[in-house]
C-alpha cells in the first residue's frame, strides 16, 4: 500500500524530516511541512512497523490538513498495526462515506477484518479492492484471498484463487508455494502433480514449480520421479537449499545413501548448518553401517538443537545396533520425552525391550505404538510375530481383538492367514488367503515373507500364481 520514497532518502530530505519529527515528539517545535512530506514520514514508519510513531504522524497530518482524508486512512492503518482494530474499523467505515472507492481503502478494511478473524468480510473487501486495482497488480490480492480461504479450511476455493493469481503473474512464487500447501492439506498429491506439470509446460524454467512437483511426487512415494523434479529445480538454481534437502530425503528413501549425504551437505552449504540435515546425514551413515560417523552427526545435530527427537532416536538406535541396547534405551526414551505421541518411537522401544527379553515392557510399547498409529503394518507384524513365538493362540486372540475394534490395517488379514496355518486350521487359512489374493494380490503374497515355510506348501504357491 505504501513504500519508502528512495529519492527522498537519496538526497537526505526524508531522513532530515524524520529527525525533525522525532525531535518534535520530544517537545521541540516542528517547522511547517507540506502534506507530501508528512505522508512520506508516515509511510516510512508503517513500512518499518513503528506504528505508534506512524499514528502520531497521522494525527499531525489530520490536524494540519483536515480536508485530506488520506491521513485518517493512515491512522486507521497505524491502529491496525497496534491491534486497536475496532477503532481502526470505525475510521475506515466513516471514510467509505466521504472518500471515493479505492484499492487502498478496501485493502485496509479487508486487512482489519482479517485481523478480527472475520474471514468472509475480509474476502469481500479484498475482492472489492480488485475492482479498483490495475489488472496486472492483483496477484498478491488473490494471494491474500487464498489465505482467508485457508484459514476457513476451504482449500479447494483457495486453490482456484491461487490459480487466478498465477494467471495474472506466472512468476508469483508465493502463490506456487501456497498452491502446494493447499494440495497437501487436501491430500490431493495427484492433482498437485497435474497442476504443476501444466504450469511447467508453460514455464519450464520455474525452479519453484519443479520443486513443488518434486514434493508432490514425494507425497505419492514416487521417489524416482521426485529426484527427477528436484534435479531440474537445482539445475535452474543450484543454490536452492530446500531442493537439495528434499532431494537428500528422496535418495534416503531410495537407499542411495552417499547421494543423500551429498545433497544434505549441499543444502547446508547453501543455507548454513541445519540440525535436521545433520540428523539425516547421521541416518544415512547408520544405514551404511558406519556407526562412528553416524554417532558423530547425530551428536552434532543434538548440539545444534538439543530437543530434536529424531537425533536422540537415531543415537539410541545406533547404540542398540552396536550391542549397547540398555544404553540405547536411555537415549530412545529421551527422544520420547521430546515427542511423547510418536508411534514410531514406541515401536523402536518395543524392539529394544524384545531384544532384552523384557516381555511386559515389549508388549506395552507395541500396544502403545498401535494405539497411536493403528495402520502401521510393520508394527502389527512385529507384534504378532513376538506373540506367536510364545503362543500362537494368544497371538490369534490379540489379532482378533484388534480387528474387532474396527482398526484398519492392511496386513491384518494376511497375518490371520499365517496364524490359522500355524494353528492347524489349514482349510480356513487357504480360504482366507484366496480372499486376500482377490482383494490385493501383492499384499497377500507377503505371506511368504512372514512365513517362508509356506514356500514349500504347493496349495499356497499354486493359489499365488
Amino acid at each position: 500500500m505504501f513504500d519508502d520514497d528512495e529519492e527522498e532518502f537519496a538526497d537526505g530530505s526524508l531522513i532530515e524530516d524524520i529527525e525533525r519529527f522525532e525531535a518534535h515528539l520530544q517537545g521541540n517545535t516542528l517547522p511547517f511541512m507540506d502534506s507530501d512530506r508528512i505522508e512520506n514520514i508516515i509511510d516510512h514508519y508503517l513500512v518499518q512497523g513503528q506504528y505508534q510513531k506512524a499514528k502520531a504522524a497521522s494525527e499531525l497530518g489530520m490536524y494540519q490538513f483536515a480536508y485530506n482524508p488520506l491521513f485518517q486512512l493512515r491512522k486507521a492503518q497505524s491502529l491496525g498495526g497496534l491491534g486497536v482494530l475496532n477503532e481502526a474499523l470505525e475510521i475506515v467505515q466513516g471514510l467509505e462515506k466521504t472518500m471515493p472507492p479505492s484499492t487502498e481503502l478496501y485493502l485496509t478494511k479487508a486487512s482489519l477484518h482479517s485481523q478480527l478473524r472475520d474471514h468472509k468480510n475480509a474476502i469481500k473487501y479484498f475482492r472489492l479492492s480488485i475492482e479498483y486495482s490495475e489488472p496486472n497488480e492483483t496477484d498478491f490480492i488473490f494471494l491474500d484471498i487464498s489465505v482467508e480461504y485457508q484459514r476457513m479450511r476451504m482449500y479447494r476455493e483457495a486453490v482456484e484463487v491461487l490459480k487466478e493469481a498465477l494467471r495474472v503473474n506466472k512468476y508469483n512464487e508465493s502463490a506456487l508455494y501456497e498452491l502446494g500447501r493447499c494440495y497437501d492439506m487436501m491430500g490431493e498429491s495427484q492433482e498437485a502433480v497435474k497442476s504443476y506439470t501444466e504450469f511447467i509446460d508453460e514455464q519450464p524454467y520455474s525452479a519453484t514449480a519443479w520443486y513443488n512437483l518434486g514434493n508432490a511426487y514425494s507425497k505419492l512415494e514416487e521417489f524416482d520421479k521426485a529426484v527427477w523434479a528436484y534435479d531440474y529445480a537445482i539445475l535452474i538454481n543450484d543454490e536452492f537449499g530446500p531442493a537439495h534437502f528434499n532431494l537428500g530425503n528422496s535418495y534416503l528413501s531410495l537407499e542411495k545413501y552417499h547421494k543423500a549425504i551429498e545433497h544434505f551437505e549441499l543444502c547446508q552449504k547453501c543455507d548454513g548448518d541445519d540440525a535436521m540435515a545433520m540428523c539425516y546425514i547421521g541416518e544415512a551413515y547408520e544405514q551404511l553401517n558406519e556407526f562412528d560417523l553416524s554417532k558423530h552427526y547425530y551428536k552434532k545435530s543434538i548440539e545444534m538443537e538439543p530437543m530434536l527427537p529424531e537425533a536422540w532416536l537415531g543415537l539410541g538406535i545406533v547404540e542398540d545396533l552396536i550391542g549397547n541396547t540398555r544404553e540405547g534405551l536411555v537415549l530412545i526414551h529421551k527422544a520420547l520425552d521430546f515427542d511423547p505421541e510418536n508411534a514410531g518411537i514406541y515401536h523402536v522401544l518395543a524392539g529394544a525391550y524384545e531384544k532384552l527379553e523384557l516381555k511386559q515392557e515389549t508388549r506395552f510399547h507395541y500396544e502403545k505404538s498401535l494405539e497411536l498409529n493403528p495402520g502401521d503394518e510393520e508394527c502389527l507384524s512385529d507384534y504378532i510375530e513376538f506373540l506367536s513365538a510364545e503362543s500362537p493362540i494368544e497371538a490369534y486372540r490379540v489379532l482378533q481383538s484388534y480387528m474387532d475394534g474396527d482398526k484398519e490395517n492392511g496386513i491384518a488379514k494376511v497375518l490371520e492367514v499365517n496364524l490359522q496355518w500355524m494353528l492347524g486350521q489349514r482349510a480356513e487359512a487357504i480360504r482366507l488367503f484366496t480372499s486376500c489374493l482377490e482383494k490385493d494380490s501383492i499384499k497377500a503374497k507377503t505371506i511368504f515373507e512372514i512365513n517362508p515355510k509356506l514356500l514349500d506348501d504347493h496349495d499356497f504357491l499354486n493359489l499365488s500364481e
